[in-house]
């Protein structure tokens, strides 16, 4: 399924009417000053029947279903913000920090007041409804972040801008011990805080220090295929980040079992450590 903008603008349209809807109906339901606490009517101004209808009960609900429902706006408004971006919509398009425009004729009309009861349930209508559209939402942004992912994963490529292929992927004489020893990945020598880069878009699975390795990135790139970023000085990304091909996802360095710097670099088939280099000289899509 591929989205166009067409698909975004009508989603997004949907999603700019019922959250200015929401903020309207906040602001246009208490015309006093913000005092940064939910203003109470008496029970003439609500239409209450009786005084026993108001208590501190539901004064206590009302105030924590509008802090609710204003931090699930603002979710709402944050992930409207990232589809448009991610969409290339222009911002002059799509403001989700402001209410929609409107206008028309006046009319006046007679309103009902509602009781606290009956605004309890007003907004817990609207707080389903919300619930409903921001899972609608993040479906979406999941659909295109699949796309994204699936249309970048291949892998190609020098995990480095900068530097040399030091060694070579199997048996070689161990830096350390000088005794024959398998190297389960390949060495790109350089300058420390040289950029690393990802060979392909993927989600990071791993992001810290792990032995052996010094401080590691690992990226799972779907497909049963992961790449690792060894003995890297800093850490740009952490555990469940969304990295694109070429994006920098580490700096140069030295840590762990490593004799200078550089990255080791390998690739995960299933699991399983394959030699890296007919994809380092692999042409990119």
């Amino acid at each position: 399924m591929k989205l166009n903008k067409f698909h975004w603008l009508s989603a997004l349209a949907v999603f700019a009417i019922i959250s200015g809807f929401v903020v309207h109906l906040l602001i246009s339901s208490d015309a006093k000053p913000d005092t940064g606490y939910p203003v109470v009517n008496t029970g003439s101004e609500l239409g209450v029947s009786s005084a026993h209808d108001i208590n501190q009960q539901q004064v206590t609900a009302l105030t924590m279903k509008l802090a609710e429902l204003q931090s699930q706006v603002l979710r709402l408004n944050a992930l409207g913000d990232r589809l448009a971006n991610e969409a290339n919509i222009p911002e002059k398009e799509f403001n989700f920090q402001q209410l929609p425009p409107s206008g028309g004729p006046l009319r006046l009309e007679q309103v009902t007041a509602k009781s606290l009861t009956e605004l309890l349930a007003d907004i817990k209508t609207i707080e389903a409804e919300l619930g409903i559209e921001e899972k609608q939402l993040k479906l979406l942004e999941s659909v295109t972040l699949g796309h994204h992912i699936e249309n970048t994963s291949y892998l190609s490529g020098r995990p480095i801008t900068k530097g040399w292929l030091s060694s070579y992927f199997g048996i070689r004489k161990d830096p350390f011990t000088g005794r024959p020893a398998r190297h389960k990945g390949v060495d790109f020598a350089g300058k420390e805080d040289a950029e690393i880069i990802s060979t392909a878009a993927g989600v990071v699975s791993w992001a810290g220090e792990r032995y052996g390795y010094g401080n590691l990135v690992e990226i799972n790139h779907g497909k049963g295929f992961k790449t690792r970023y060894g003995h890297n000085k800093k850490l740009l990304v952490k555990v469940g980040d969304v990295v694109s091909k070429g994006q920098v996802i580490a700096r140069m360095g030295s840590t762990g079992r490593s004799t200078g710097p550089h990255v080791h670099y390998e690739i995960l088939r299933n699991n399983t450590q394959i030699d890296p280099i007919k994809y380092v000289y692999r042409k990119a899509k």
